[in-house]
């Protein structure tokens, strides 16, 4: 009786450690997903501030035609994205063209001068400390979850039910770039 306690005892405890370790990982691509998501929320809340930012530097520079077109077609890009890496390279090419947006603003003193174009100018770059918040939030909980489908014995768990290591969110090469500033 007393071999029979203990052997199921041992298999308890198993399965205990099993199932913890299942919950674990879970829990932890959970709040990857959820990091993503606030990445998205970031992104969409950049991406409905741009037709402001366009309508009201187009009141001003209304030859500007192309620099508007590109703006805009970057930010349908990034609306439309769906992998992660779609999202990056989206997110990239649209923070391009809004520098290219923001060196057209540079040239009439006037629509710097203007109250709206610097609340929005505000609310983008606030928008843009969130987006790289979120994505060091996003970094942070990839880091945790590959460290854990890594290790054992959650390794086990892992490939037992097909959990498989994520992407980092990672700066382009033109993001790496050193900046030049002159006077």
């Amino acid at each position: 009786m007393v071999p029979t306690l203990i052997v199921l005892g041992v298999i308890a405890l198993i399965a205990i450690a099993l199932i913890a370790a299942y919950n674990s990982l879970v829990v932890l691509k959970t709040r990857i997903q959820e990091s993503l998501s606030g990445i998205d929320v970031q992104l969409k809340r950049r991406a409905d501030l741009i037709p402001n930012l366009v309508e009201t530097v187009k009141g001003y520079a209304t030859h500007e035609k192309s620099v508007f077109e590109n703006v805009t077609k970057a930010r349908t890009a990034l609306m439309s994205a769906g992998s992660l890496s779609e999202k990056a390279a989206a997110n990239n090419e649209l923070s391009n063209t809004l520098k290219s947006l923001f060196a057209v603003a540079e040239a009439y003193p006037q629509l710097q001068a203007s109250t709206n174009f610097q609340d929005l100018q505000r609310q983008l770059g606030d928008t843009e400390d969130k987006v790289a918040y979120s994505r060091q939030f996003y970094n942070s909980n990839v880091l945790d979850y590959n460290a854990k489908i890594q290790m054992v014995p959650t390794n086990i768990i892992a490939n037992m039910f097909g959990f498989k290591a994520f992407d980092f969110f990672a700066a382009t090469e033109e993001e790496k770039k050193n900046v030049e500033v002159k006077f």
